[in-house]
């Protein structure tokens, strides 16, 4: 008896870490900029930098997904510290309105703990009405404190990269059928 309650505790015990492991890496990624994640800031820094990078801008649509996605302008150069703000556009080529939602990350990954977006467009579902052209923005810039990592003195550019992704059809209410009497 006494084993099959261990069994139990664990077996529990697992279930509940399998369901908080997506939340945690989530926010280690967040917090850390593991894995090229960019991180979030409220304002812009109080510093720029004479330094210069050049950022890239990638724009991929995954398979299922009828859409057209490209950035304003492939690549810009900006001072360390200097907030920019970069234009996308999507376009639904579909006959039918279809949901959306884009993740993002940034190249060479240990850029990401120094990436700061201040607004975004990404993790928000967008829905495209057939033929619908959309303009979205991200306004961003890369942390001073890259200056003190002796680790980044060789990094002169960086790539930020988005992929939009189909999101799951909601079901649709079915009306009352008043034909019949039935509600």
């Amino acid at each position: 008896m006494v084993v099959a309650a261990g069994c139990g505790v664990f077996v529990a015990c697992m279930v509940g870490a399998a369901y908080a492991a997506v939340p945690f890496y989530n926010w280690f990624c967040r917090t850390t900029g593991f894995a090229g994640t960019p991180q979030v800031a409220q304002q812009a820094p109080a510093q720029v930098l004479n330094r210069t990078l050049a950022v890239r801008f990638d724009a991929n649509v995954a398979p299922g997904l009828p859409w057209r996605f490209e950035p304003e302008q492939n690549e810009i150069r900006l001072r360390v510290g200097e907030v920019a703000m970069v234009k996308y556009k999507v376009v639904n080529e579909a006959a039918r309105a279809i949901a959306g939602q884009a993740s993002y990350n940034v190249t060479p990954p240990q850029a990401g703990a120094y990436f700061d977006k201040i607004n975004c467009f990404c993790f928000t579902e967008q829905v495209l009405k057939p033929g619908e052209t959309r303009e979205m923005t991200v306004v961003f810039y890369v942390d001073p404190a890259i200056a003190n990592d002796r680790e980044q003195d060789a990094l002169n550019s960086i790539t930020l990269s988005y992929t939009f992704f189909r999101l799951p059809e909601q079901p649709v209410a079915e009306a009352p059928d008043t034909a019949s009497g039935r509600l």
